[in-house]
Parts: structure tokens; C-alpha cells; sequence
């Protein structure tokens, strides 16, 4: 449904951080979405990186990584998730990237020797890199979240943007919806407005009235707090919408639907109730229904290195989330840090898996027990899932214990070792610059019939994501397939391998790029799909292992 003018639609945070802001604005897309809209979601984040590239897991979760190669926030995982649909570099702006482009424009001489300052040259730049999305792709309507909370001088200039362009664009063509916490006071037996009422006046000290206000919160909202915020806060009192915590953030689309959300956003972007399509949400709910009624459970453990914050591998959550809906169980993912494992503790450690998937990373902390976790699912038969550096940790693993090369190793932790079954790419062994030189977003790959990989995906030819420098050293795949290791995928123009299996185990496969990033509510990754299909098999045999034994 092409509108004649793109609406733009602005989501900022008060009170505290990690509300929920991207899952409100995935929600509400999703439900305009449903009703035939063209929608994308842009990220705003107030940080000075350029991108999250260089980030520590734990400084901001996850980098995703889109079909284009950008570096992004892990909130554009959930975008896609739930609309199914590409995101891209525009759908995510950094300050860093903000600065950057401003200055390379000073130095050359595009201001034309006038004073550079944060207003209008700053407030300029992110203006047009809000508006790109919506006058390049032709959406209907473009949701712009805000990252950060409401008051934090880093956020400044946005929330400053977004009211200039409120001016510019129209009250029928933009709109602000403030998401803050109403919190609940055991002691006093009491919901609390008033953190509610100070953020939105900050956000009016800025020049910015919110249009709508979602209101997290513990317990539900009665009538007489949805009036009392709307009343000091200007806003009509079907605009306060409640969002009440549940288990699973796939509930909040349909939660949102309930509240009317999106028919009250549609009401104040000018369009009648006469011009509302029909919602169709029944895949969803269907999803729904089956995430919250599983037949049964299934016990995966997760090895990496960046266990304490689960963000660190976000995507590799919600695959498993999504394969669990389809082989209708539910995946019980246990994290377990690479650096505990030893040879004498890993049998205990991952005594109660019946799936072990090794997770993506770098440099060369946890590896060893990354390592020792592969050669423990190898030797007992458990399925095994290897991402990224998990892939290339099984080829050193079976490179050391059944080619014989005790030494083998990756150069990206031992550029001295007489065996490198894992190396760099040759286009990068003389780069310095750690920021955006790897190999970046999708590349194809064709599957070779008769592995796991082919099965699962039903198809010869794929194209995957990929955030890596170093890759499988082609020198030793003859041999590594002589001994069981086979090449099941490749991408044919660089000749380099993609995926790894051993076809003699039940269910061994590595992949060299990051499937997890493409899984949705919609398209569940077939490689996860079919590992958790695996392990739902794995846990029957044990099963009936140990009734034969008892």
C-alpha cells in the first residue's frame, strides 16, 4: 500500500536504557507490515564509533551484520526477525559516522569556509541520513528509533533533529512515540507516573511533544494511570499505551495490536479508520502458539567465550527460538564458557548436552577449551554446530587428533604454527586496519548433494552473511577428506571452503559464515532447523540408551 507521502515515525526512550525500544518499533512494524504498509526501521545510537565492528561483545551485545557488509546495532536482527525483510548501512547511523562525514566534508571544503557547529551542520547530516531511507526506497513509512535515553547529552543533537524535522515534515507526515517505565513499589503497593512525567518533560524542554507514550511496566495499567499521564503529559488518553511484560518478546506485536498501537498511529498520520486494511497476523500467531505449547524440551549447550552477557550471541538465541517453534519443542540453551573446559572436566561439563554448538569469536582467549569441546562431541557422537571460529575449530581439532599434526593451528593465534589449516586471506596479510577489512556480508556458496547441508537446505546454490578474516587453508583439504572431513559447500569463484561435515557422525557440521543472522519468524534458518531436529533425535536415542542399560 504506497502512501503519496513517506511518514516518518520517531521512537525515544526515558527513565532507563534497555526498555525495549527496538522490539516496540519492530512490533509496530510488523503490525503496519500486516496491513500492507512498506515499512523499514532505522537505529540511531549516540555512540562515537563509527560502526560496532570494533566493539567487545560486551560493551553493546552482538554485531550484526547485514546482506551489504555493515557492521550494525543487534536491534536491526530484531527488525529483520520480525519483518522478514534486508536491512542495510542506512538502517544504521552511528555519531562516529555522523562526525566522520561532517569533517571529511570540512576538510574538503564543501562549507565553503563557514564555522562547522553541531547546529545546523550536525543536526543537517543526520536529518538527511533520516530522510535517505524513506527517498531512495519508496517506503510508506520510515521508523526512526533513538538510542540512548532521553537527557543524555549524547542524544542531544538527535532529539534536536527529529524536532526540527517535525517542523519541516508536518504533523500529518511525522510522529513521536516516548516509550518509559511506570514502575511498580512493592512497598508502597503502587504503580509510579512521576519517572513518567519528568521524561517527557525533559523531552519538551528539547522542543519535542510526544504524540504517544507506551508505558513499560510490570503491572497492568488501570484507567485512572493511563488518564493521569495524559493529562500532564498532553497527550489524548487512547495515546497511552500500555506494554506489560511477558515471556517472550514475540508476544508484543499482538500485545500491541490489542492496545491499538498501530491503528492510533495510523489515526495521527492522517489516515481514517475507513482507509485501515485488514490485519492479518495468523503466521505470527501461529508462531505464537506454538513458541508457548512445546511438545517437548531439548538441552544445547552453547560454548563461547562471552557467556556472561547473553546479548553477545543474540542471533544465535532467537534461531534457536525459531527452529524450536518448527520441530515444536522448546530448545533449553545453556551457556557454557569456553575457559572452563578442560580434557579433565569436559565430559562432566557437557555430560547433558544432546547438541553442542561452538560459537563465533575472536582472538585467541577460550580456544583451547572451544577445542576440547569439539573433539568431546566428535569422539561421542553429538551433534555438533560450529559458527565461524566454531567451524574452524573443528578442522584444528580433527587436523591435531586424526591427521596427527599435534601443532595445528590457526595463524590468527599462532602465526608460527608448521601446520595453519586455518589462515588468512591473502588479500589481507599486509593489513593493519582492523576497522572494516574483513569479508563482509553475503557471498554464495553451492552445496555439494548427499551432506546435511544440502538436506537441509533443499537447494544447490545459498548465499550467507560472513564477519571473518581467516579462512580453511585449501593446502590440507585433500587430506582432511581423506581421513572423513569433507568440503560439503564452496563458493566456486574464490575456490575457498564454506562448509565442513563429517558424514560418518550422526549430525558434525562447520560453516564459515553466520547463518543465524538470517533466520526469521517467517524463515527459520533450515541449518538451525535441522540441527535442533538432531539433537530432538539425539535425546530419544540417550533415552532409550539408558533404559537398555538400567
Amino acid at each position: 500500500m504506497q502512501t503519496q507521502t513517506t511518514k516518518y515515525i520517531f521512537v525515544t526512550g526515558g527513565v532507563t536504557s534497555s526498555l525495549g525500544k527496538g522490539i516496540i518499533s519492530a512490533s509496530l512494524a510488523k503490525l503496519l507490515q500486516a496491513r500492507g504498509y512498506s515499512v523499514t526501521i532505522q537505529k540511531l545510537d549516540p555512540y562515537l564509533n563509527v560502526d560496532p565492528g570494533t566493539l567487545n561483545p560486551y560493551e553493546h551485545g552482538e554485531c550484526y551484520v547485514t546482506e551489504d557488509g555493515a557492521e550494525t546495532d543487534l536491534d536491526l536482527g530484531h527488525y529483520e526477525r520480525f519483518l522478514n525483510i534486508h536491512t542495510t548501512q542506512a538502517n544504521n547511523v552511528t555519531t562516529g559516522r555522523i562526525y566522520q562525514s561532517v569533517i571529511n566534508k570540512e576538510r574538503r571544503g564543501e562549507f565553503l569556509g563557514k564555522t562547522v557547529q553541531v547546529i545546523p551542520h550536525i543536526t543537517d547530516e543526520i536529518k538527511y541520513r533520516i530522510k535517505l531511507l524513506g527517498s531512495k526506497n519508496n517506503f510508506d513509512v520510515v521508523i526512526t528509533e533513538i538510542g540512548g535515553t532521553v537527557g543524555d547529552i549524547e542524544s542531544l543533537p538527535y532529539i534536536e533533529s527529529v524536532r526540527q524535522l517535525k517542523y519541516e515534515l508536518g504533523a500529518s507526515n511525522s510522529l513521536v512515540i516516548h516509550l518509559t517505565l511506570v514502575p511498580y513499589l512493592a512497598a508502597a503497593g503502587e504503580l509510579k507516573t512521576k519517572p513518567t512525567q519528568h521524561s517527557v518533560k525533559s523531552l519538551l524542554e528539547a522542543g519535542v511533544q510526544p504524540d504517544i507514550l507506551v508505558l513499560r511496566t510490570e503491572k497492568s495499567l488501570g484507567e485512572d494511570i493511563r488518564s493521569k499521564v495524559a493529562r500532564f503529559c498532553n497527550v489524548e488518553q487512547d495515546c497511552v499505551i500500555e506494554s506489560i511484560d511477558v515471556p517472550s518478546i514475540y508476544e508484543i506485536p499482538m500485545l500491541m495490536q490489542k492496545e491499538g498501537l498501530d491503528r492510533t498511529v495510523l489515526r495521527k498520520i492522517g489516515h481514517s479508520s475507513k482507509e485501515f486494511a485488514k490485519i492479518e497476523m495468523n503466521e505470527w500467531a501461529d508462531f505464537v502458539s506454538k513458541l508457548k505449547k512445546p511438545e517437548s524440551e531439548v538441552q544445547i549447550i552453547l560454548v563461547g567465550k562471552y557467556t556472561s552477557l547473553p546479548d553477545a550471541y543474540k542471533s544465535i538465541s532467537e534461531a534457536f527460538i525459531h527452529a524450536g517453534a518448527v520441530n515444536r519443542v522448546k530448545v533449553k540453551l545453556k551457556m557454557l564458557n569456553s575457559e572452563s573446559i578442560t580434557n579433565e572436566n569436559v565430559s562432566e561439563l557437557l555430560a547433558e548436552a544432546q547438541g553442542i554448538l561452538v560459537a563465533p569469536g575472536f582472538g585467541e582467549r577460550g580456544v583451547d577449551g572451544k577445542i576440547t569441546a569439539v573433539k568431546y562431541a566428535r569422539e561421542n557422537n553429538v551433534p555438533f554446530f560450529g559458527i565461524c571460529l566454531g567451524m574452524q575449530c573443528s578442522v584444528i581439532e580433527f587436523a591435531r587428533n586424526v591427521l596427527g599434526l599435534k601443532e595445528a593451528h590457526t595463524t590468527e593465534i599462532n602465526i608460527k604454527t608448521p601446520a595453519p589449516v586455518i589462515d588468512l586471506m591473502e588479500e589481507q596479510k599486509y593489513v593493519t586496519d582492523k576497522g572494516g577489512t574483513m569479508r563482509l556480508g553475503a557471498y554464495p556458496c553451492v552445496l555439494n548433494e548427499g551432506f546435511k547441508a544440502f538436506e537441509a537446505y533443499k537447494t544447490a546454490e545459498i548465499s550467507e552473511r560472513h564477519r571473518h578474516r581467516y579462512e580453511l587453508n585449501n593446502k590440507y583439504l585433500p587430506e582432511l577428506e581423506k581421513n572423513g572431513m569433507m568440503a560439503a559447500g564452496r563458493n566456486l569463484a574464490t575456490n575457498l571452503v564454506e562448509i565442513v561435515e563429517i558424514p560418518s557422525l550422526k549430525w558434525f557440521v562447520g560453516v564459515q559464515f553466520h547463518p543465524e543472522y538470517k533466520s526469521t519468524v517467517v524463515n527459520p534458518h533450515p541449518l538451525f532447523v535441522s540441527f535442533v531436529k538432531a539433537a530432538i533425535t539425539q535425546k530419544h536415542y540417550l533415552a532409550k540408551k539408558n533404559r537398555l542399560t538400567d
